[in-house]
């Protein structure tokens, strides 16, 4: 049964605390005091710059002048207005006359200065450099008009994530964890699974909280009391980073069962930030799964089988030190081999810049992943995926291993 979100009760009230509240409910700011106009000691009204500055002053000696001035006749005006106009003339001749020859003295400036240095002068370089992807590996051409996608940038943000991901490259961390083992660590991502899908909170929020807890086990030394804590502060943090309506300590208070007070929550919420240097923008495979199925143009249901796949990985210690580039790819593979359509495309190559030769021992071992018995401590995930809105992917049966070895081996196998 989903849990229920607990209402907000820590409401913002403001107080009076010898300071005035405004109409606004803001604080009246301190200003130098000034003489009341009226018995009530009431602030002075006064309209928008009167009383600050000589507006009224001004204005009355130009009425002065004005009404000093001789009246103009109807042939003066014309020769006035015939005089404006030849000055507005004038001015624009002498603007463009000024301009040109500003322009023209600088071009001179610089075909010396490149003379002189034996350099050509440097042609106009375009706004927007032309992409170097080629035509029929384009995959963002159907949205060049939404400028929210970034089309144009999409490839090279991807890349960009591929480079960022080297710097949180982990290792089998469980040996220096004297209180923890693997199955402790199951367990506890088997729960956050769960509390993704009865929050409904986003799948990046599940792979950034799991993210998250390895890395700060693998810095900390924690004892097994602890590690629903590590895991709900995490999910707390990753969900302040990706949701638009993340839930509060209070909703995480009561799916621990109250096992935690709000404090402690607060305490590891700081100490894995602190832990992390406040760097937890770390990419997650789900994110590059997404782009490497719109380049193969997977269908929603075999993009849903890939990502039933990677999140059964997280419950994996031993997948921990995978790339999430790398293992979002060997799923998507793996999920493309059991839909039977086909193998890894050169646009998947390009994109991906992982080779079949590159993905096929990851691959391997998510098919012994997925053809061992289920722990049935763990079946969240399981569970999440055998439910119609997810196709019921997880009842799909796996393809034989030879036909497996097959795509594997053959870059252009395709399945009759």
């Amino acid at each position: 049964m989903p849990f229920s979100r607990r209402e907000n009760t820590h409401c913002c009230e403001s107080k009076a605390q010898g300071k005035g509240i405004g109409p606004d409910n803001q604080e009246d700011v301190h200003y130098i005091k000034r003489s009341p106009s009226s018995p009530q000691g009431a602030p002075k009204k006064r309209s928008a710059f009167v009383d600050l500055t000589n507006t009224k002053t001004v204005q009355n000696e130009a009425c002065v002048k004005n009404s000093k001035a001789p009246k103009k006749t109807q042939s003066n005006k014309v020769v006035i207005k015939a005089n404006q106009n030849n000055l507005k003339v004038s001015k624009h001749v002498f603007f463009e006359e000024q301009c040109k020859k500003a322009e023209d003295q600088t071009d001179r400036v610089d075909d010396s200065i490149s003379s002189d240095l034996g350099v050509s002068p440097a042609k106009e370089q375009p706004a927007v450099q032309e992409q170097k992807i080629p035509e029929e590996f384009d995959v963002d051409q159907e949205q060049s008009g939404d400028c929210l996608m970034s089309p144009e940038y999409a490839k090279e943000i991807f890349d960009y994530l591929r480079d960022r991901e080297e710097k949180f490259v982990l290792t089998d961390y469980m040996h220096a964890q004297p209180d923890l083992n693997a199955s402790m660590r199951g367990i506890l991502i088997d729960w956050m699974v769960e509390v993704q899908e009865n929050f409904e909170l986003n799948h990046e929020t599940l792979y950034l909280a799991v993210k998250l807890t390895d890395h700060y086990l693998s810095i900390t030394s924690v004892t097994r009391d602890s590690l629903q804590l590590i895991g709900s502060t995490a999910m707390l943090i990753a969900a302040k980073f990706e949701e638009r309506c993340p839930p509060g300590i209070d909703d995480f208070l009561y799916i621990c069962d109250d096992t935690y007070e709000r404090q402690e929550f607060l305490v590891m919420e700081r100490n894995i930030l602190q832990g992390l240097n406040f760097d937890i923008n770390i990419p997650v495979p789900y994110r590059f799964l997404r782009r490497y199925a719109k380049v193969a143009h997977a269908s929603m249901e075999t993009l849903t089988l890939a990502r039933y796949v990677c999140e059964l990985s997280l419950l994996e210690l031993e997948l921990v030190p995978e790339r999430a580039s790398c293992l979002a790819s060997a799923c998507l593979l793996l999920a493309l081999i059991t839909s039977r359509l086909g193998g890894w495309t050169p646009a998947l190559q390009h994109h991906s810049s992982y080779t079949l030769r590159e993905l096929s021992p990851l691959v391997r071992r998510l098919y012994a992943m997925l053809a061992s018995p289920a722990d049935e401590n763990l079946r969240a995930v399981e569970n999440k995926y055998s439910h119609k809105v997810f196709f019921e992917v997880a009842s799909i049966p796996l393809v034989h291993i030879e036909t497996l070895e097959a795509a594997l081996s053959d870059p252009d196998f395709t399945l009759d």
